[in-house]
């Protein structure tokens, strides 16, 4: 902002906080997604809902003047697409390529498809993986209630934000267009968290008819550097009531620099919603995204918060499978840690690590490996170390406990065929077994002993054709032409091994085999199978299996 405009900011800023109406603000209708997406289009608040007769936003009559033709001179014919199609089918990979079958959904009603997304929340690195492909999935729709197309498609987008995977859910609102108000809504929020403010902004300037709330216009004018527009319009949305008292004073902070001197602190809302976290961050008062939904880590990762800050970011989207674990292991050698402790001790030990790797050192990786594991399974991150190093130290043929370690994250990361055949007399009989197991090739029950007790319990799952034994539930949906339920049912049930219900994990994995999933059950019980050692519970410390 230029010295020039400063007065005229503070005069308006100034007017706004004396002529505001005493007419209370219009409640807003509950979101149908999750609480802390920014209502960024709502009805009936929004600029779109005026009518002839209604007081006339102040951004309304800047946009009629704007949008006087300049001559009498015939305007170029544009082309608009006239429809989208229902946006349930949409996605961004094939059937095919997915891994299911296109007509899935079958005769579900749409409903009961959206409450069994989302209530699912699956922990099992294996079947987080199969969610995800699920949930990106082009299949096609359900059967739906009229007005209810879409529903579906929101819950998808929804679910893949609580996960944290806010790059795929992007993707999918992308295959299906910005033009509904509840789509650009969740782009926007995404963009806000990305650092794509300007292109969210963008994309409100471009697309007809998504109308945003009052203050997300005035963000979008000031970043795009219309200060006085911006300083106008809230003026206006203030007076006429349009904005919530602690959005106005977050926003009379953001447009008048005069603030930047008081110390004043402003209260934090209840509810976090990405505009106000990039509003408070502006005002140089940032809010702590760690007790904030998972996708706000990623605002974290950029370099504005320093490298403790996006550390902490990764290693929390990293835990949930919300990033790919390399970008972790990159964000772990960006510097040399500062201190001890916490995240320091697990930068300092991957880095250790890492140099070994790169070295082609099997001394010292056989060194550095058990510290690195030992800290990384202690802050819940054991899958994510096995994700970006797994493949690799299983390859190397350690020998003692380095490598029985190596061949643990190896199988974790789905990487069988990379370990070399150990000696049978140097590897315990159960490691064998289960290495073979996850490749695919023994049909003989797993050997006695204390460490194959959960195997045991499972194994019994993969015994004999699929179809035997399936839970009669699921062999009812199954029936019914239901599978997509049965495919959300099952993954619950697997996942509940985890709380030591391994008679109901061994049922899931059943359902899974029946409905195609084999690789992924046999992932998910090589999961089971090491979660004491890499999945503990905190402060646990992990077993050996």
């Amino acid at each position: 902002m230029t010295s020039t405009e400063r007065p005229f900011l503070g005069l308006a800023l100034a007017l706004a906080a004396g002529l505001a109406s005493a007419q209370p603000v219009t409640a807003k209708p509950p979101l149908s997604a999750s609480d802390w997406l920014s209502g960024s289009v709502q009805q009936p608040d929004n600029i779109s809902s005026w009518r002839p007769g209604d007081p006339r936003p102040p951004e309304l009559k800047r946009q009629s003047r704007r949008d006087i033709a300049p001559t009498g001179a015939v305007e170029p014919v544009g082309v608009t697409r006239l429809g989208e199609g229902n946006p349930d089918g949409k996605g961004t990979v094939s059937p095919r390529a997915a891994g299911l079958p296109g007509d899935l959904w079958g005769d579900s009603d749409s409903a009961v498809l959206v409450q069994l997304i989302g209530r699912s929340d699956p922990r099992l690195p294996a079947l987080r993986r199969l969610e995800r492909r699920l949930l990106a999935a082009q299949l096609r729709p359900p059967r739906a209630e009229p007005g209810q197309e879409g529903a579906l498609f929101l819950a998808r987008v929804d679910k893949l934000l609580d996960m944290g995977a806010t790059g795929a859910a992007k993707e999918l609102l992308k295959a299906a267009g910005p033009g509904d108000p509840e789509r650009f809504r969740r782009l926007f929020d995404i963009a806000l968290l990305s650092g794509d403010e300007a292109q969210g902004c963008g994309i409100m300037d471009r697309t007809p008819g998504v109308a945003p709330s009052f203050p997300a216009r005035i963000y979008c004018l000031a970043l795009g550097g219309d200060w006085t527009a911006a300083a106008l319009v809230f003026h206006g949305a203030e007076t006429m009531g349009q904005i919530d008292p602690p959005m106005a004073a977050l926003l009379a902070h953001y447009l008048d620099d005069g603030y930047s001197d008081a110390a004043e602190e402003l209260v934090p809302p209840p509810v976090v919603t990405p505009l106000e976290l990039r509003l408070h961050e502006a005002i140089g008062q940032p809010l702590a995204s760690t007790s904030l939904p998972l996708a706000f880590a990623l605002a974290d990762l950029d370099q504005n918060g320093g490298w403790k800050a996006r550390l902490d970011a990764a290693e929390r989207l990293a835990r949930a499978g919300a990033i790919p674990a390399s970008q972790l292991r990159m964000i772990y050698l960006e510097q040399k840690p500062a201190a001890s402790g916490g995240v320091w001790d697990r930068a300092e030990a991957m880095q250790a690590l890492n140099d070994a790797l790169t070295l082609r050192d099997n001394a010292a990786v056989a060194r550095a490996l058990p510290p690195a594991f030992e800290a990384m399974v202690a802050a819940g991150l054991g899958p994510a170390l096995a994700e970006m190093a797994g493949a690799e130290l299983g390859a190397l043929g350690l020998d003692g406990r380095p490598g029985r370690i190596a061949l643990w994250l190896a199988l974790q990361a789905a990487q069988p065929q990379v370990v070399p055949d150990p000696p049978a007399d140097d590897a315990p009989a159960f490691d064998l077994w289960l290495l073979r197991f996850a490749g695919g090739e023994p049909e003989a029950a797993p050997p006695e002993g204390e460490a194959s007790e959960r195997a045991a319990l499972l194994f019994p799952a993969f015994l004999g054709p699929s179809e035997r034994n399936v839970p009669q539930g699921a062999a009812q949906l199954i029936l019914a032409n239901k599978r997509g339920e049965a495919l959300l049912g099952a993954m619950a049930d697997v996942d509940a091994g985890l709380d030591g219900d391994l008679p109901r994990a061994a049922q899931g994995l059943r359902v899974l085999r029946v409905l195609g999933q084999q690789e992924i059950a046999r992932q998910a019980m090589v999961d089971l199978v090491l979660a004491p050692v890499l999945l503990p519970e905190p402060g646990s410390g992990g077993s050996t299996p």
